[in-house]
């Protein structure tokens, strides 16, 4: 089959789209024909080893079982491995295969726990941009109530995209940061206020209910600057230093200032991301595809991700 690999961390240029073998399900797996399969964050940092958490395959170099990227997939069953019995060779099926990488290729082995059926509604390109995105964006609205004000950093990508939209069903007042190019962007999805971060520090805006940082890079006390008192932060990603100090100073800071700040967490699986899909499925929330790029223009599709110029998710189709 093809797949695109690469070999050490750096630059898109370390991608090659090379001939390897069908991957075999092992027990309680099943092998997908990758119809679509949608960028990430994971596979901008997985690909650059950095920040140093993206290294945990690996220190030096990716390892043998996380060179091919790619964790957001939708396809057919192709085959059934031992004690499988969730699908049927054929049935459509979409999940998050992380921690596990794999789905830019054309079939990917994949434990039958991640994956769900792919609804009717849904086109394989909108179910393989839904499940990291879907998880997160879930998740970190629910941390708003209605009528609060929240922020949003990151919001014009595949995540951001799918919060805004849940953010204004919530009645949730939002406040979305991204570059200039996305502004109107996000406006159009139903942000109440817009950010170009380039120009305006939108940690000296609010005072927000709730910050949601997805890149996040600025100091914790920029972060509870930006908050009123009883205020909720968290950051998604960013660098290893900001994601350290949000784990380790941030609740000590939270508990003398009020606040609460820390790293959002997400449980993967079907449950995180199916009532997002379900609700795309009904016409309530649009999933935005910025563009489809095959197998040997992943390199191209990733360098789009990775410099902030995708709106809404990029999505591999071999």
């Amino acid at each position: 089959m093809r797949a695109v690999v690469y070999e050490r961390y750096g630059t898109p240029g370390e991608l090659e789209l090379r001939d390897v073998p069908v991957p075999v399900p092992g027990p309680g797996e099943v092998l997908v024909e990758v119809v679509a399969a949608s960028v990430n964050l994971s596979d901008w940092e997985g690909l650059r080893g950095d920040p140093a958490y993206a290294r945990m395959g690996g220190l030096f170099r990716p390892g043998r079982g996380r060179r091919i990227l790619g964790t957001d997939v939708a396809g057919r069953v192709a085959a059934v491995g031992p004690g499988a019995t969730r699908f049927a060779v054929g049935d459509a099926v979409f999940g998050d295969i992380m921690p596990r990488y794999g789905a830019f290729a054309e079939f990917v082995a994949a434990p039958e726990a991640v994956l769900a059926p792919k609804p009717a509604g849904l086109s394989f390109a909108e179910a393989s941009a839904l499940p990291q995105a879907a998880a997160i964006a879930s998740y970190a609205v629910g941390l708003a109530e209605p009528g609060e004000r929240m922020l949003l950093n990151g919001a014009g990508g595949g995540s951001g995209s799918l919060a805004i939209q849940l953010a204004a069903a919530k009645g949730v007042h939002l406040t979305a940061v991204d570059n200039a190019d996305k502004l109107d962007f996000m406006r159009e999805l139903g942000a109440d206020e817009v950010i170009d971060y380039r120009r305006d520090d939108f940690t000296r805006h609010g005072p927000f209910d709730v910050v949601v940082d997805m890149v996040a890079r600025r100091s914790i006390f920029a972060y509870r600057r930006a908050l009123a008192r009883g205020g909720r932060c968290v950051v998604v990603g960013g660098t290893t230093r900001a994601v350290l100090r949000m784990l380790t100073v941030g609740p000590l800071l939270g508990a003398v200032s009020g606040a609460r700040l820390g790293v959002l967490i997400v449980h993967q699986g079907p449950a995180a991301f199916l009532p997002v899909a379900e609700q795309v499925a009904r016409g309530e929330v649009t999933v935005v595809v910025d563009s489809t790029y095959p197998l040997d223009a992943v390199p191209e599709a990733i360098a789009r991700h990775g410099e902030g110029r995708a709106l809404g998710k990029i999505v591999i189709v071999p």
